[in-house]
């Protein structure tokens, strides 16, 4: 039964468009017809005829009454439950008159949930069907025991009826409530599951401000590391020969000096080129990591004088750019210590790709060095390996370093395989 005491008229406005409007005027149109057709048979007199005339005419001025009375009130109101009433009346007589206005009284089965308060709704609907029983014995008032009884059973039977259709009802504004309930809730979640995922959005913008960020630092260390382990003390050598230079007791000791100068000049030029080209890393602007790496690789190899091996092992990605990027400046600092610190007369390196992961593993059979100094050696100015750990750290990835004096390096990054962005 729909709820809808306490409504505004403006709210109610949509339910009421449509049967409500002209419902009634279509129904005591074929109350009128029927019963004026059948008023010789069923035997109306002048005054009954006069009467219903009169209550017919009260009736369609009570339609548009209704609805200005009930403008500015509420739908289920005293007003509404009273205008109810006085239609069942009207519905009532005509039918006792002829019992074909029961076309007309019929209506009251549709109103009484929508206009009478919900303790009069039984009610309303109990007395719409004593009218409706009166009609179907053949008029009002029963004539004789059977008539009487055939009147209980019709009113029982229609009784019956408007209860089994008022329980259909009640079922279907409780499924329609608690659908709507559901609707509200889900509404609601929906919301919130909004909400977090702005507040998600924010948060992963914030955390790539801050992961530029920490980028932009990780630069700044490892360009602080490089100057300071290359470029500073190519300098401080060259400042140390030009001083032998200038003290140099004959011309062969300066220009043996002058010569290890220029030697660390030209050493360093390549070192700062080196951290330079670091910055940007052009060998992945036209090709792929494994060309990139290759490259790399193989030029190192030329300019230390060393054996070089590159393998390419499971189907090659085409990798993210960060990835990229990450990777090979791993392998270039691992080819620069093994340059500088491992005397390194071999190197071999390999590119994985397995599953969700790349693996990239630089081995030499260089000097070695005991892993466990490590620290000591960074506190000393030494960023290498934590630079790269920090570079493989920073992209969700591992890096593994074995290693032992005499024994050469092994150094393995691990890191999660994203794709390129296509």
């Amino acid at each position: 039964m729909p709820d809808t005491e306490g409504m505004t008229n403006a709210e109610w406005t949509p339910l009421r468009v449509g049967f409500a409007d002209w419902g009634p005027y279509g129904l005591l149109a074929v109350g009128v017809l029927t019963a004026a057709g059948s008023a010789h048979v069923v035997g109306m007199s002048r005054g009954e005829l006069y009467l219903s005339a009169v209550l017919v005419a009260a009736a369609l001025v009570l339609e548009p009454g209704r609805r200005r009375i009930l403008r500015h009130r509420p739908p289920r109101g005293r007003a509404a439950a009273f205008l109810y009433f006085l239609r069942w009346s009207f519905g009532f007589v005509l039918t006792w008159l002829n019992p074909f206005f029961a076309f007309y009284a019929v209506i009251g089965y549709y109103t009484a949930t929508v206009q009478l308060p919900r303790r009069l709704v039984v009610p309303g609907l109990c007395l719409t069907a004593v009218t409706m029983a009166g009609s179907e014995i053949g008029g009002m008032p029963p004539h004789g025991l059977t008539l009487w009884t055939g009147f209980v059973v019709v009113l029982g039977a229609n009784i019956g009826l408007v209860a089994l259709f008022t329980r259909y009802a009640d079922q279907e504004q409780s499924r329609a409530l608690a659908q709507a309930e559901t609707i509200a809730e889900l509404e609601r979640t929906n919301t919130a599951l909004q909400q977090a995922l702005d507040e998600n959005a924010a948060l992963h913008a914030q955390l790539l401000v801050q992961a530029r960020e920490a980028g932009v630092a990780d630069e700044r260390r490892r360009l602080a590391a490089e100057i300071h382990d290359t470029l500073a003390q190519g300098l401080t050598g060259i400042i140390a020969q030009l001083q032998v230079v200038a003290n140099a007791p004959d011309l062969t000791t300066a220009r043996t000096h002058l010569e290890r100068a220029s030697a660390l000049a030209r050493h360093s030029l390549g070192e700062a080129r080196r951290s330079v080209h670091n910055l940007a890393p052009v060998e992945l602007e036209d090709t792929g990591l494994p060309e990139a790496l290759k490259s790399t690789v193989a030029a190192w190899g030329e300019r230390i004088g060393a054996r070089t091996d590159f393998t390419v092992t499971g189907t090659a990605e085409h990798l993210h750019e960060e990835v990229s990027a990450t990777l090979l400046r791993i392998a270039q600092e691992a080819l620069s210590n093994a340059a500088r610190h491992a005397r390194a007369a071999r190197v071999g390196v390999t590119l994985s790709f397995l599953g969700d992961e790349v693996i990239l593993d630089i081995r030499d059979d260089g000097a070695g060095f005991d892993p466990a100094a490590v620290p000591a050696r960074t506190r000393a100015g030494g960023f290498g390996l934590a630079g790269m750990r920090a570079r493989a750290e920073r992209i969700a990835g591992t890096l593994a370093v074995e290693s032992e004096p005499g024994h050469g390096t092994a150094v393995s990054a691990r890191v999660p395989l994203v794709r390129h962005d296509r």
